[in-house]
């Protein structure tokens, strides 16, 4: 399984429906479509600022990912960024590979 942020922005419609619902129906909604796909939801969290919803999730693959994504993006209720994130262990194998780069103007 990876790891997936999903940044979240409601439309107008969206945001008068979860004022209905509320809230733990959101985040219940949300990790009934992740387990749907063979996932779960680590973590849901409304908040402040220039993005309404964090929630992170645990799926499959980057396929799985993507459907979601696209899914979720069709609804038209959502404007939505979709972030893979990488373990520390991850992170140091990609630290280790070599790559071959020449940055611009050199």
């Amino acid at each position: 399984m990876s790891k997936y942020l999903f940044k979240a922005n409601y439309t107008t419609e969206a945001l008068n429906g979860l004022k209905q619902a509320g809230a733990a129906n959101r985040a219940a909604a949300v990790g009934e479509m992740c387990q749907s796909v063979g996932g779960s939801l680590e973590s849901f969290h409304f908040a402040f600022g220039d993005v309404d919803v964090f929630a992170i999730c645990d799926l499959p693959d980057d396929e799985t990912a993507a459907a979601v994504a696209f899914t979720i993006g069709a609804s038209g209720a959502v404007e939505l960024e979709t972030v893979k994130l990488l373990t520390v262990a991850e992170a140091d194998v990609a630290l280790d590979r070599s790559v071959a780069y020449r940055p611009p103007g050199t």
